[in-house]
């Protein structure tokens, strides 16, 4: 590291982070946390204890359980370290973008839950008649997915876009079957790597115009706050500090690409150093670490997942 004090991002992880028995150890330790359990189960109607610390592994997958789950999961860590740390902003991949608006103070922790658990059930039963699909595209350049996605949708007249730019060389694409398998097809033939996900739906696509339009009329209900320190949104990877400007740039979220590798560049080139992942996995981490690879010795890049982890950050 080049500075003794660096600036710091909180970093919160989305979909596909859930992990089994996650947030156990710091719940059994800490009744605040146990607590989050709790109030989550009463708004979900769901036994999200069960599912993920009896590591029913059919059900964690599912996003309705998931959604409301890997929320409290983020959620505790950010309260149990948050008086160690003074962040000089935030974000969260996906569903991880409301902990990271929780953890800023722009949502009550009663909005993010009712939010999250609403946001779960529309993905979930959007995909049960959805005839969307999406696949990681890896080891091809942005230039290289971006034409080979653009040639498709021009040439099948049917929807299709790149979802995630997680790193610059791993991408996920969105939109109808046919278009999704023809992109994938053609990006083996470009000697790059596709990757089917387990998914039932074109998420983060105009596809799923339906559900965030209803996500959209629930977030009118809620009271949105000036963060405590900025947010930088996926759907602009831009930094936002106005409460009306995050909540009009949050009903596009469903629709709307993730700019993962543009946030986590813009917030370089703003002066972070730090990176704090706080949730399972560390999927982010490796992330941050990919999309600075130039910068990989001015950087510090951590994940907290463990009650063990948190008590010595």
């Amino acid at each position: 590291m080049t500075t003794t004090n660096p600036l710091t991002a909180i970093l919160f992880p989305g979909q596909g982070s859930q992990c089994p028995g996650m947030g156990r150890d710091l719940a059994e330790y800490w009744s605040d946390a146990m607590e989050l359990w709790v109030r989550a189960e009463k708004i979900s109607g769901f036994a999200l204890r069960e599912i993920y610390w009896d590591n029913d592994v059919q059900a964690m997958a599912q996003t309705a359980y998931l959604q409301p789950a890997l929320t409290v999961v983020n959620a505790a860590l950010w309260g149990f370290v948050k008086s160690r740390l003074s962040p000089a902003c935030a974000a969260g991949h996906s569903l991880g973008e409301f902990s990271a608006l929780f953890a800023s103070g722009v949502l009550s922790i009663n909005d993010t839950l009712d939010l999250v658990c609403l946001r779960g059930r529309l993905m979930a039963e959007a995909s049960k008649n959805s005839e969307g699909k999406m696949a990681a595209i890896l080891k091809l350049s942005r230039e290289t997915v971006e034409t080979l996605v653009e040639d498709v949708r021009k040439s099948l007249d049917q929807e299709i876009l790149i979802a995630n730019y997680n790193t610059p060389v791993q991408f996920v694409i969105s939109g109808t079957q046919s278009a999704v398998s023809q992109v994938a097809s053609l990006a083996k033939q470009a000697k790059g790597r596709a990757v089917l996900l387990p998914v039932s739906g074109a998420f983060h696509s105009p596809m799923m115009a339906e559900p965030a339009a209803e996500l959209a009329k629930a977030m009118a209900k809620v009271d949105w706050k000036a963060p405590v320190f900025p947010v930088y949104l996926n759907a602009s990877a831009q930094q936002a500090d106005d409460p009306r400007v995050i909540q009009r740039v949050m009903t596009r979220q469903m629709t709307s690409s993730v700019y993962w590798t543009q946030l986590v560049t813009a917030q370089w080139e703003a002066g972070i150093r730090r990176f704090i992942e706080l949730g399972p996995k560390g999927v982010l981490s490796r992330m941050t670490g990919q999309i600075l690879m130039d910068h990989k010795d001015d950087i510090l890049s951590e994940n907290i997942e463990t009650l063990q982890q948190a008590q010595t950050l």
